[in-house]
């Protein structure tokens, strides 16, 4: 992407902890060779503004080291320094970096654990992209969970983290009758259950000798799209390195069951077990990586009905835990390949087009006769999944890697010339949809009602919103026709 339309993304985009960091930072990084002088280092600092210059090597911009607000009176200050000295002399070395395409939520949880205000942002060939502050991510919306965030990361007992996802679901319950966007509260479930389910792989990792191999866990589903709500059961697995098909069976027999493990801690914190089966301690779903490409190989030359329900949880995937290069190269894998299958995404595509709208020719709402919730909308099936499959699509025919709706949305209506008003018009539908869902959920009642809503009982607001959110999908639908359905 040239350098003028990356900037122009990332003065346009809005705030969302899904958008990756290098989107949500502002102007270029104070920069400095290492063997630029003290003085001159700090008349950069002053006449930028800045809290920070990153120390890189001139050739490469490879980061090197760091100099901070906080250095210049610890160690110039106090301690004296020849300002005329290369700065090479005084910066922090060893530093902690991230890659750029990072969210606000791991950069967080990194300065947290590893006791840092900054971290250098690093593109794909390792050269400094920016750098981001402490205080600038608790400075953004919706990042104001910190006591919750240390007490999690102080936990050493599962019971304590079984406390704390009540404590987790009591936050976000409050925000919700604060009336707290729909995309801001998402974000709050899901990046602190990603941390709470952090906490227990490595509480019960210290239990079991586990191969020393590259592996990594994987979430799926909703969680894969960091779109969990209050109701939510497991969707994981797992990924791991092994050179043949006979060390992967072994490696699957050490892994089990230590899945298993983590599975029945997660459940015990109040994430329940996956109905369907779809976790790390299932041998299906704990394959090695050439296994993982396999089974996705299939599914995407095959269009069965199986392997489109599988590609709807799948596809979702992300890395939360463990050796990230294995998730990533997965990823790469995919999004390189699905688009050259246009008879899977045709199948997808057709497979979603079975919803039936919930309104009227006339723009009424109508019922879809549940018998014991008969004057109901779910909101699941009718309003949000619609959008999760529509992006899902977009995302794979356009190379697309990003996991999330509203950033798949975003990006490929960038991509197709879809105006941007008309892409935020389908991203506030979404939005609406799931705030609604949210309210539901926490005003509690049964399992099978967490997603009803009855449209009489919505504020007047509330129903207008929501019959235009769901006129949003019609316009989704007519899109996908004309783009993966041949006349």
């Amino acid at each position: 992407m040239p350098a003028s339309d990356t900037e122009s993304r990332r003065r346009a985009a809005p705030f969302s902890p899904y958008v990756a960091l290098r989107h949500l930072v502002r102007g270029q990084p104070l920069t400095a060779g290492p063997s630029t002088t003290v003085r001159d280092t700090l008349l950069l600092l002053d006449q930028r503004r800045g809290d920070a210059v990153v120390v890189v090597d001139q050739a490469t911009r490879v980061p090197l080291g760091i100099l901070t607000l906080h250095d210049v009176v610890r160690r110039i200050a106090i301690e004296g320094c020849d300002l005329d000295a290369p700065v090479a002399g005084v910066m922090t070395s060893g530093l902690i970096t991230i890659p750029a395409d990072a969210t606000a939520y791991q950069a967080s949880v990194v300065m947290i654990r590893r006791g840092v205000r900054h971290l250098v942002l690093t593109d794909a060939d390792g050269a400094c992209y920016d750098v981001v502050s402490q205080g600038a991510l608790y400075a953004l919306p919706g990042a104001q969970s910190d006591e919750l965030v240390r007490a999690i990361l102080a936990a050493r007992e599962i019971g304590e983290l079984v406390v704390l996802a009540g404590q987790i679901r009591d936050f976000v319950g409050r925000l919700v009758v604060e009336r707290v966007g729909a995309d801001t509260l998402c974000q709050h479930i899901s990046s602190l259950n990603d941390l709470l389910t952090v906490q227990v792989i490595e509480l019960v990792a210290g239990q079991f000798d586990l191969p020393y191999v590259p592996w990594c866990w994987l979430v799926f589903g909703s969680e894969g799209r960091l779109e969990q709500t209050l109701v939510t059961d497991q969707d994981n697995g797992l990924i791991f390195a092994a050179e043949s098909d006979e060390e992967a069976a072994g490696l699957r027999d050490a892994f089990l069951p230590f899945a298993r493990a983590v599975n029945q801690a997660l459940d015990t914190c109040g994430y329940p077990l996956c109905k369907g089966n779809i976790m790390a301690s299932n041998p299906q779903w704990c394959l090695s990586a050439d296994e993982w490409r396999k089974a996705f190989g299939m599914w995407l030359a095959l269009p069965e009905p199986e392997s489109l329900l599988h590609s709807s949880i799948f596809f979702d995937f992300r890395a939360l835990y463990g050796q990230e290069s294995l998730a990533s190269e997965l990823r790469g894998w995919l999004t390189e390949r699905a688009w050259s299958y246009p008879i899977f995404l045709r199948g997808m595509t057709e497979n979603t087009l079975n919803w039936e709208s919930p309104l009227t020719w006339w723009n009424g709402f109508r019922y879809d006769g549940d018998k014991e919730f008969p004057h109901t909308i779910d909101l699941k099936k009718h309003g949000s999944r619609p959008f999760v499959d529509a992006a899902r699509i977009h995302a794979l025919a356009r190379r697309i890697p990003d996991t999330n709706t509203c950033e798949r949305l975003r990006v490929s209506g960038e991509q197709s010339g879809v105006p941007p008003e008309q892409s935020a018009a389908l991203i506030d539908a979404f939005h609406h949809i799931q705030r609604l869902r949210l309210g539901l959920q926490v005003a509690g009642g049964s399992a099978a009602q967490f997603n009803r809503v009855n449209p009489d009982e919505l504020h007047e607001l509330d129903r207008l919103i929501l019959r235009e959110s769901l006129k949003q999908v019609q316009n989704l639908q007519r899109r996908l026709i004309r783009e993966f359905v041949p006349a």
